[in-house]
């Protein structure tokens, strides 16, 4: 939602932390009257004058959960293999840090993940960001009875009522149209688990962009299963030994996209000279790939922000989806080129 016209930009933690040269978690601090801070006096003045500069105000709603319960939140993601969680947990990190709160995080490989229903039962985690969807679903039905507010990241997930995702179909019709400009005709689709949320979205965008260029869905195109370098990799051998393979492939994620490469690679298969390969969300090893990869960048971060503020917020139990479309871009690299054909003409 934009701001009312002329309002003036509210003054966050870092603001404080920017002028008075101190780490944010040294103003956080200083603003609860927490004893157990030792800082210099000169310190503690500068503090306090910044906040006076700046007219700093404290976010009620989040203070009075800070200094009267835990002030800890927790992040469930599916795994820490996959580098776009490190992203998410990036963003949310920061935020967390901001409002002077403590994030932990934990994966879905968890031989106990109903601890985290414990967790929030006994308010030793406040509310909690699941950015994984496979929990049984008695255990997200046990962590909403908590009556802690609980938020989906990256993907909806059934039993949670809140949302903060990004424009998936957006950023698949993204990668289709750079394809189609530069040539392609028949374009496949390395896609995801056929029950993940994203990966729905993202299939919907691409067959919604092939139908805006004029050209044909071809169902025998599209194939997989998984978001990992493995189920990438099988993927693309699927593709290669096709009658007719694609010319260029939109990969679901960067990891099922290094399996993809790989296996191009492996059947002698030349990216970008005989096949393009793009894929969604952009990470800092998708360009030391081999080639570098071309990618659309996804608000990770910017979710795992959102998703924090969310918990802590007045709005911790609005219902329905948050869209973070901000940055949707296309980084083109060098795994994307014109088709052969069109490169002889």
């Amino acid at each position: 939602m934009s701001e009312r016209k002329g309002a003036r930009a509210r003054v966050t933690l870092a603001d404080v932390a920017k002028l008075a040269c101190v780490d944010r978690s040294v103003v956080s601090r200083v603003v609860n009257n927490d004893d157990r801070l030792v800082i210099k006096k000169e310190t503690r003045a500068r503090v306090l004058d910044a906040i006076r500069e700046l007219q700093y105000h404290p976010n009620a709603a989040a203070r009075s959960l800070r200094t009267a319960q835990s002030g800890t939140f927790g992040l469930f993601i599916p795994d820490f293999a996959n580098p776009i969680y490190a992203e998410i947990i990036k963003g949310a990190e920061q935020a967390a840090m901001e409002q002077g709160c403590l994030l932990l995080t934990g994966t879905a490989f968890e031989d106990r993940p109903e601890r985290y229903v414990e967790m929030l039962a006994s308010g030793r985690v406040e509310g909690l960001i699941l950015a994984a969807d496979r929990l049984a679903p008695a255990t997200i039905e046990a962590m909403i009875a908590t009556g802690r507010p609980v938020v989906s990241v990256n993907q909806t997930i059934p039993g949670v009522r809140r949302s903060i995702v990004a424009d998936d179909e957006r950023a698949a019709g993204i990668a289709v149209r750079h394809l189609v400009e530069l040539g392609h005709e028949r374009i496949g689709h390395i896609r995801g688990p056929a029950s993940s949320d994203t990966a729905k979205r993202r299939l919907g965008g691409y067959v919604q962009a092939l139908h805006a260029a004029g050209l044909d869905y071809d169902p025998d195109l599209v194939v997989g299963a998984g978001y990992t370098i493995e189920t990438g990799a099988e993927a693309m051998r699927e593709l290669l030994a096709a009658t007719d393979p694609p010319t260029a492939v939109l990969v679901a994620n960067v990891a099922s996209a290094m399996g993809a490469l790989t296996a191009a690679r492996a059947g002698g298969v030349r990216v970008p000279d005989d096949m393009s390969v793009a894929a969604i969300h952009d990470i800092p090893l998708a360009a030391n790939l081999w080639p570098a990869l071309t990618t659309v960048r996804m608000p990770l971060p910017e979710m795992g922000r959102a998703g924090v503020l969310a918990l802590i917020g007045e709005d911790a139990y609005l219902e329905g989806n948050t869209v973070v479309r901000d940055p949707t871009q296309l980084i083109v690299r060098e795994s994307t080129g014109a088709p052969a054909d069109h490169r002889t003409r």
